[in-house]
């Protein structure tokens, strides 16, 4: 026996289950003969005035429905067996908290009117069908036990019809903004399959309301069903001539419908209602919120057929089950900078384009939506039939797709291992990315800078900057990682002076690699060139392993990401801090002591994607400024972790931006709109695009651009 269930896959559970519930549905109705209905006092029958054969269908029906939905959802979870292993080992109270946030709808109610929408819709749906399931219970019951009478009875049926108006008043909301609404996001994404689901849903509630007011008129208005007030006030105001066949016609459509929508699931975008919860629990992971997928260490492989997806097989299997979870609601869309600047990338579009590969490529194959157009129907399980190379190579790397995701969907997964694809087996990338990785792999660079030029900054320092070695690793505490743009760009290196200047001034003992360290290999890894990055990282990480290095303070976001969540994967294990987090605590510790500013002006802060949705530091930088007297902190519209990308992660920093409107002038713009004096920044990268785009906005002689270092250098106590 445990041979075979170790044989059964995914798909055979679904299909067990499946299996087992419309048994089940026969059993109900073989236990609905074991008991007499018997006398009803103030209460309903479940089957009034509903004929024996009548009753005999819809139990058949019930069963064969639900396992024809079954069957119909193993179908996709047979897809889903189709992608690599990839170990989520995690805790399961971390998917027990995964689970009820979507349960609770935690992140859908940070949108105030689209939460509330579909809180109703959630919560009237939920409680109609505990209302239906409670009915057949009642109806199982013992003559002595049933308790949907008396007052019981007129409870339930206040608090369904409570439920009714919350399911009937969200769908027609959902509706109307669909129809009338101004939210771009909604008006662009919109499809037939839309309007077909909201449609049948509010046939299943209208049908019900008439259903139970054509019940109360076959009853003759008995006067406790006033507490089923909508059914009551429909049955009383609209005159029916033949109560008995309009309830009948109203039960056989309201049964009808319901059995529509159990097989429409796994057809249509319903089939979230399944799907996203399991994906929600599923999506708890050992590997930390910013590091890429760990594809293990190439340097040793001995045959490597593939790197990369370009494939369905190529993925694995959580990013599969991804595809079938999604609501198709478009907010990764609506806050993507590449899409809302005119790039082509469309963070939705690439999962249902890489859904419909995986739907149609599937053996049987399963459909994606019903509104997808018979043109587009695709001839292999290969991605790139759907996807374009400009589409990915548009990504920022941001992340605010995955952040905004309200069934935590992880797009930008999929986008990098496609890039992957394109980088190592199609070489089908940028001109000018080719460019960076010869520096990399040449100058240990981008910049393609001289490594002997890494000390370059510490010339006008009127203190030493040691250098550790073999000989002295163990006298310092802390690895000063500088970062390419920390040591090769005219405009980071005075940061790197400033937050010298300020560790030397608190007394922390800290060191640097100098021409030891090269790139840590971020861009080379966000733009799919896994060899170039592993080739820099294990350079590092024996380098650092060798020295015995321990805590790393990093002044680049990106060199704190990767150094922090994916050496790890190749054998560096280290205790990293950004800049803004140390100088925090030494300010607040009293070990720099900040002074107030010489005249009052207005600062905003620009976040930093690989600090803040990588990585959850928002505040740090914050309190660096906000610790200064005499600044006035002004916020731009989109800031935490509805920040807008600077445009320079992902490796862009290295490309060209020819298509729409520049990243960085969008966000330079935002920023110019605060009214603020200057932008602070914690990112080499971001201090770059930041101020290149205020610059070339016109407003570099009034609105400066600098780190927090260089910020709190300025503003430090007067001795």
């Amino acid at each position: 026996m445990s041979n075979l269930l170790k044989k059964f896959k995914a798909n055979d559970y679904v299909l067990l289950f499946s299996a087992g519930a419309s048994v089940g549905t026969l059993f109900l109705w073989a236990a609905s003969y074991i008991f007499p209905e018997g006398e009803i006092v103030q209460g309903r029958r479940v089957f009034e005035n509903i004929p024996k054969v009548l009753q005999y269908i819809f139990y058949v029906l019930s069963a064969a429905s639900i396992f024809i939905s079954g069957y119909l959802f193993s179908l996709r979870v047979k897809n889903w067996n189709r992608g690599k292993a990839e170990k989520r080992n995690t805790t399961i109270g971390a998917r027990l908290s995964s689970l009820f946030d979507g349960l609770l709808m935690k992140t859908v109610l940070r949108f105030r009117a689209a939460g509330l929408m579909h809180s109703l819709i959630y919560v009237g749906f939920l409680g109609l069908f505990a209302g239906t399931i409670t009915l057949e219970i009642h109806h199982l019951m013992p003559p002595s036990f049933k308790f949907l009478q008396g007052t019981t009875y007129m409870v339930y049926s206040f608090t369904l019809e409570l439920a009714t108006i919350a399911y009937l008043f969200g769908l027609f909301w959902a509706l109307a903004r669909r129809v009338v609404g101004t939210e771009y996001r909604i008006q662009t994404k919109t499809t037939i399959d839309d309007y077909l689901t909201l449609s049948l849903l509010i046939f299943i509630g209208i049908s019900g309301v008439t259903t139970e007011a054509g019940r109360i008129a076959v009853e003759n208005f008995p006067e406790y069903e006033k507490w089923s007030f909508i059914g009551y006030f429909v049955a009383s105001t609209f005159e029916i001539s033949n109560p008995v066949d309009f309830h009948r016609v109203s039960w056989v459509l309201h049964v009808v419908s319901f059995f529509v929508f159990l097989i429409a699931m796994p057809l249509s975008k319903l089939r979230h209602i399944i799907t996203s919860p399991i994906n929600m629990f599923m999506s708890p992971k050992d590997r930390p919120k910013g590091a890429m997928r760990d594809i293990g260490n190439l340097m040793e492989a001995e045959d490597i057929d593939s790197v990369g997806a370009e494939i369905i097989d190529h993925f694995t299997w959580k990013q599969l089950m991804d595809l079938d979870a999604c609501t198709v609601c478009g907010r990764c869309t609506s806050v993507c900078p590449a899409n809302q600047t005119g790039k082509s990338l469309d963070p939705r579009e690439i999962i249902l384009k890489v859904g419909q590969v995986m739907s149609e490529s599937g053996d049987p194959a399963v459909t994606t939506t019903i509104s997808t157009p018979k043109v587009l129907k695709v001839n292999s399980d290969n991605v790139f039939e759907r996807i374009t190379s400009e589409e990915l190579w548009a990504c920022t790397s941001c992340k605010a797709c995955d952040e905004i995701c309200p069934v935590n969907i992880e797009i930008l997964d999929k986008i990098l291992d496609m890039r992957r694809h394109l980088a190592l087996m199609a070489s089908d990338f940028p001109s000018e990315l080719g460019k960076a990785y010869v520096a990399m792999e040449n100058s240990s660079n981008p910049w393609g800078a001289s490594q002997n030029d890494r000390l370059n900054w510490t010339k006008d320092l009127d203190f030493e900057v040691p250098v550790i070695d073999e000989s002295n690793y163990e006298e310092y505490d802390y690895l000063y990682w500088v970062g390419c743009a920390g040591a090769f760009d005219d405009r980071n290196a005075p940061v790197t002076k400033a937050v010298a200047t300020l560790l030397n001034r608190a007394n922390v003992s800290f060191a640097v690699l100098g021409p030891k360290e090269v790139c840590t290999g971020d861009s080379a890894r966000r733009t799919g060139n896994e060899f170039v990055f592993q080739q820099l990282a294990i350079q590092n990480i024996e380098n650092m392993n060798n020295l015995k290095v321990d805590k790393i303070i990093t002044q680049c976001p990106h060199c704190f990401n990767t150094i922090a969540n994916e050496y790890p994967q190749l054998g560096g294990n280290y205790q990293v801090i950004h800049h803004s987090q140390l100088l925090t605590e030494l300010v607040q510790s009293g070990r720099i002591e900040v002074g107030t500013s010489d005249k009052p002006y207005k600062i905003t802060y620009h976040d930093s994607c690989y600090l803040g949705r990588h990585n959850d530091i928002y505040t740090a930088p914050r309190e660096i400024v906000g610790s200064i007297g005499g600044i006035e902190i002004r916020e731009m519209k989109r800031q935490g972790t509805q920040s807008f990308c600077c445009g320079a992660g992902g490796g862009r920093m290295w490309m060209e931006e020819s298509v729409g409107k520049k990243v960085n002038i969008e966000r330079s713009q935002e920023a110019i709109d605060t009214g603020a004096d200057e932008v602070a920044v914690a990112c080499p990268f971001c201090y770059i695009m930041m101020d290149d785009g205020v610059k070339e906005l016109g407003y570099g002689d009034n609105v400066k651009v600098r780190d927090v270092s260089l910020i709190l250098l300025d503003n430090l106590k007067k001795d």
